[in-house]
């Protein structure tokens, strides 16, 4: 009896059972690299202490990342950063799309039509990650560079591809990450942010009113590849005094557009 089929990619003799295939030593490093990248700069102390590590253990860590250029140590207070090795490596996974290359010309035309930031984002283990950005040079912008990331249901761009997902999906988020609430608008509740996914397909696009931080709106819409999956979003964000309810409908349709624009772009198609 011959051999069930493997997955390509790994040595025959393992099976998949990730805890067995893992590399302790390589998952806590990678963690170190996590707090790092959401940090900007840690002392070798508060970072054990945050991994919850021994000291010797992060420092060889952090000496063998260094050697690799993907952690820099700098100043006189021996803070710890991501380094130039750990963004040619993130680098990479820019190019395995065209979506942030399709995405430039017409997010920098939403910049200037709604004199407000432009974001492009994906979803990544079920959180948004935020790809690509063009700012707006207004004093008060939202801010969120490249590499950010952030909870799907309090996100513009994490509901526009939200709505467009399947019910299981939908459950299987909420089920591993819950519904946080960071404002008083923030769709807390399954029954809440199921109604809000059901208008956000009615009219094609998502809106964060305030809801992951007082004060700031988004509004976003999807992106579809060719099988006609919802694979990244682009949105515009900005203080709410500038990006009024009254306004949403214009704003909606030229965000909208933007991500048709790519949609087209890359040979793909809206469902």
């Amino acid at each position: 009896m011959s051999d069930s089929p493997r997955s390509r990619g790994r040595p025959k003799a393992f099976n998949d059972k990730t805890d067995q295939n893992t590399v302790q030593a390589l998952d806590r490093a990678i963690g170190l690299l996590e707090l790092l990248a959401a940090n900007s700069g840690m002392t070798l102390s508060s970072l054990a202490e945050v991994a919850d590590q021994p000291v010797a253990s992060v420092y060889r860590a952090l000496v063998t990342l260094q050697l690799h250029g993907m952690v820099e140590m700098e100043g006189p207070n021996q803070l710890w950063h991501i380094g130039g090795g750990a963004f040619r490596v993130g680098s990479a996974f820019l190019r395995r799309t065209k979506v942030v290359e399709r995405s430039r010309q017409p997010m920098e035309m939403l910049m200037r039509e709604t004199g407000e930031t432009a974001n492009l984002g994906v979803e990544v283990a079920d959180e948004v990650l935020f790809l690509a950005q063009v700012e707006t040079h207004q004093v008060i912008r939202a801010f969120f560079p490249p590499g950010t990331k952030g909870p799907m249901h309090v996100s513009g761009i994490g509901k526009a591809l939200l709505a467009w997902y399947s019910p299981a999906r939908i459950e299987g988020v909420i089920a591993r990450h819950g519904l946080a609430r960071f404002t008083d608008r923030s769709l807390a509740t399954v029954e809440a942010l199921a109604e809000n996914l059901a208008l956000i397909r009615r009219r094609g696009f998502a809106i964060d009113d305030q809801e992951r931080a007082e004060g700031m709106r988004c509004i976003a819409a999807p992106i579809f590849n060719g099988l006609g999956e919802p694979i990244a979003a682009i949105s515009v964000s900005g203080p709410a005094f500038r990006l009024p309810s009254s306004d949403d409908e214009r704003i909606g349709s030229l965000v909208r557009l933007a991500a048709d624009k790519v949609t087209e772009a890359i040979g793909g198609h809206a469902t």
